[in-house]
């Protein structure tokens, strides 16, 4: 797994345009908004307008996560490794990599905009948690995508249903960090939601990439 891990980041570096095209979107995305906005954004719309960010910033990267294995890549991964090993390392590479991702976006936009966010070890908890729940479910669909023609437009049909249950309960964890609300008077279950999705992602990984694997 360690191999596959130095793989998908020396992959990643090499073509530092992609990384370098997703924080110049991440920060155009951001600047754009306070300039229709003008800082004026109560804390409802401020959460709401991050996630809307973070969403599409998961779908950028984690969408196109199998495009590149094809052709002779596609070959040599099903020679050297087994399907469980090579999806479970896909999945916790995009998850780390939006997971850094989410963190830059927060900073962006906490700077340009201004930071709402009372209660930041929640927030932040909340944000890694949802973020990896949106790479993990983008990534699955992806490979379906991939697999069907490597349709983008597939993609996000199919991750919608998926994604739209995961968002919400993000955006309703997170409202208790921008309000301020005391660990004491925290709704848990939102937060054990979220953890939740991140499992049965992984398990679906597991158990459905296979089938894929020998289409």
């Amino acid at each position: 797994m360690y191999a596959l891990l130095k793989k998908e980041f020396l992959l990643e570096f090499r073509q530092k345009s992609t990384l370098g095209g997703v924080i110049v979107y991440i920060a155009g995305t951001i600047f754009t908004s306070v300039l229709c906005f003008k800082g004026k954004l109560d804390k409802p719309t401020w959460n709401a307008l991050f996630w809307i960010i973070t969403l599409f910033t998961s779908v950028s990267i984690s969408g196109k996560s199998f495009l590149k294995e094809a052709g002779g890549s596609a070959l040599f991964n099903y020679l050297h490794y087994s399907p469980q090993k090579f999806i479970i390392n896909k999945v916790a590479y995009n998850m780390f990599f939006m997971m850094i991702l989410s963190l830059i976006t927060f900073f962006f936009y906490s700077f340009f905009v201004r930071n709402e966010v009372e209660n930041l070890p929640l927030f932040l908890l909340i944000l890694l948690l949802a973020s990896t729940g949106l790479a993990g479910s983008l990534s699955l669909m992806s490979a379906i995508a991939t697999k069907a023609g490597g349709n983008f437009a597939l993609m996000s049909i199919l991750s919608f249903p998926v994604i739209l249950p995961l968002i919400i309960v993000a955006i309703k964890a997170s409202k208790q960090a921008v309000d301020g609300i005391e660990w004491a008077g925290i709704d848990f279950g939102l937060i054990w939601i979220l953890a939740a999705l991140n499992v049965l992602t992984l398990a679906l990984s597991f158990l459905l990439f296979p089938y894929l694997w020998r289409d």
